[in-house]
């Protein structure tokens, strides 16, 4: 893992209503923003053509911004199973498509990835959005879902910074 690469990131924040994305570049200790967004399938859909709304959208993101790594976005647990199995029909399809397409794919916690951003894992959805401005000034028209997948994003660059510490302390 050399971190004086420049290494294209993408964030994903997956949903079946809603599933944001982000893509930044790190390099060393910085990172910059390249792009966002948030795929939106139609609900009206049944839910396998919405999986591959998903999926088709989520390829042309991939071919157009040529991340090598993608990071994604545990699933919380929802209140009810079906909205949770849903969440995961959604999650599962990102993985398959980032995987397929040959990123090395790691998953973080949310509160893992707020805790990278903000310092504590508790911290609310307004002060991540806040922290992923300031690190990455040049985006705009943040939405929730495309703001929680470039703070994935920053929080995957954050951890492969700690990782190649470790390996140099070794």
């Amino acid at each position: 893992m050399d971190l004086s690469a420049q290494t294209t990131i993408i964030g994903i924040d997956p949903g079946l209503q809603h599933t944001g994305w982000g893509v930044i570049n790190s390099i060393g200790n910085r990172v910059s923003w390249i792009a966002h967004g948030v795929i939106n399938p139609p609900t009206s859909l049944p839910l396998a053509d919405r999986l591959a709304f998903l999926a088709r959208e989520l390829r042309k993101i991939i071919e157009l911004y040529a991340p090598s790594e993608a990071a994604v976005e545990e699933t919380f647990f929802a209140n009810s199973a079906k909205t949770s199995l849903l969440l995961g029909h959604a999650r599962g399809a990102a993985l398959a498509i980032l995987a397929g397409e040959g990123l090395v794919v790691s998953e973080y916690a949310t509160r893992r990835v707020k805790k990278a951003l903000v310092g504590t894992g508790s911290a609310e959805k307004d002060q991540v959005a806040f922290m992923v401005k300031r690190l990455l000034p040049n985006c705009d028209a943040l939405k929730s879902d495309s703001a929680d997948a470039l703070a994935v994003a920053l929080c995957h660059a954050t951890e492969r910074k700690m990782a190649q510490a470790v390996l140099r302390a070794r």
